[in-house]
């Protein structure tokens, strides 16, 4: 079990473990949900859109044309989280 202190501002910091234990990274936001029972569930709020929202997103943004090779290759290092 963690212990977290509250501070006089009722604010928490989370341990680096706990973070990565839910999968959250540094500017990421956290969802908290208040139970009935007093308890809270804690995960790590992830953005939700459709592929409409997502397509066109980098219109305009480049003149390089990448080849279906290298965008399978850039979807593959973004899902393995290598930059």
């Amino acid at each position: 079990m963690t212990i977290l202190t509250v501070t006089a501002r009722g604010q928490v910091t989370f341990r680096k473990d706990v973070l990565h234990h839910l999968g959250i990274r540094p500017g990421e936001k956290i969802e908290l949900d208040k139970l009935p029972d007093g308890s809270v569930a804690l995960r790590a709020a992830r953005p939700t859109g459709s592929i409409d929202d997502f397509i066109g997103i980098l219109a305009g943004k480049t003149k390089k044309i990448a080849t279906l090779d290298e965008i399978k290759e850039a979807a593959a290092d973004g899902w393995a989280g290598i930059k």
